[in-house]
């Protein structure tokens, strides 16, 4: 489209004189053609039947054909529909936040997983937005509305599911053992009280799930590219953010080597009875979440973040967002989960 100079003509003398500079007139843009939620269900069906599977201790689908759907939902239901809840909650605090700045969203596509590739079922979800997110007080509000949603799930959850559980000896082999937040050492010392040494808590189904829960957030937070916490990040840092967060994904790779010498270094000692492809197994998680990113940055356009247009963040929003950022130093785990 072409540029147009506009004038004003004034009287005497007859001259022409520059109102405005170069402009590009306005064009409205096209309604949003209408989405089909088939694929969003199909997914989150599939995404609750793996959910079941973990929380009802089926491994492999030649079991979940076996297993009557009764005893699947009576077995998992304690693990699998807090989890969802959490989800549910996470993913529509975006979309809702999403329609309310009229931000063209879809529903949330839910990524199921076999139980055999995640102790949890599932990789969470994600939402498509087409567009780009036009001002930093819409931006904090969507990339904040998820991670503060979940929580609220998460913490009740967490809490009944702690209650739920029981304090014994830590096991001497085959377990897992979840990440040690402060948030999660917190709700353990509110809940259960003092643990003695050599003892841990025992987690019920639903502690689990809650625990999912926090690190589902945790790594939702984490202030990088367009993740939800390089939303909240770029909208209270504005560009500058496009730095900071280079240097976040490279703190990775220290994260990384840190959990590669807490377990492989006593193993090569011969102080630990773990197997090598034990400690390296759990050493990898952050070495795999940051080709996660990189993966993640190649098909959203770039590492950097889209630009909003200028203006500040509103004071309000402006504590949401450190309150939130806060949230994933309580909430980080330098070892997310490791097997025994």
């Amino acid at each position: 489209m072409s540029e147009q100079r506009y004038f004003d003509v004034q009287y005497p003398p007859m001259r022409a004189t520059p109102r405005s500079v170069w402009s590009r007139p306005e064009v409205p843009e096209p309604p949003p053609k209408p989405r089909r939620a088939r694929v969003n269900v199909l997914l989150f069906l599939a995404t609750a039947t793996t959910v079941f599977m973990v929380g009802g201790g089926v491994g492999s689908l030649e079991d979940l054909l076996r297993t009557p759907p009764a005893e699947l939902f009576q077995r998992g239901w304690s693990y699998a529909v807090p989890l969802l809840g959490i989800l549910l909650f996470h993913e529509f605090g975006h979309y809702i936040a999403a329609r309310i700045h009229r931000v063209d969203a879809s529903l949330p596509y839910f990524i199921p997983l076999p139980p055999v590739l995640s102790p949890f079922g599932t990789m969470g979800a994600v939402i498509a937005m087409r567009g780009r997110i036009r001002s930093r007080n819409a931006l904090l509000d969507i990339g904040a509305s998820g991670p503060l949603a979940g929580l609220v799930v998460a913490l009740p959850v967490l809490a009944i599911g702690l209650s739920l559980s029981t304090v014994g000896p830590n096991p001497t082999r085959h377990f897992l053992q979840e990440g040690q937040s402060l948030l999660y050492m917190a709700m353990k010392r509110l809940v259960v009280g003092p643990i003695p040494d050599g003892y841990d808590v025992q987690l019920h189904p639903t502690a689990f799930a809650g625990w999912a829960g926090l690190f589902i957030t945790m790594l939702n937070l984490l202030p990088w590219g367009q993740l939800d916490g390089g939303h909240i990040a770029y909208a209270l840092f504005g560009e500058r953010q496009n730095r900071f967060a280079r240097f976040v994904r490279l703190a990775l790779i220290p994260l990384f080597l840190y959990n590669l010498a807490l377990f492989t270094v006593p193993v090569a000692l011969g102080r630990s009875g773990m197997p090598m492809a034990f400690a390296v197994m759990n050493s990898v998680f952050w070495l795999v979440w940051f080709g996660v990113t990189g993966v993640i940055g190649r098909l959203s356009g770039g590492a950097d973040h889209p630009p909003t247009e200028p203006g500040e963040l509103s004071s309000g929003r402006r504590v949401v967002a450190i309150v939130t950022l806060v949230l994933f130093v309580l909430l980080f785990m330098p070892t997310p989960l490791s097997s025994y």
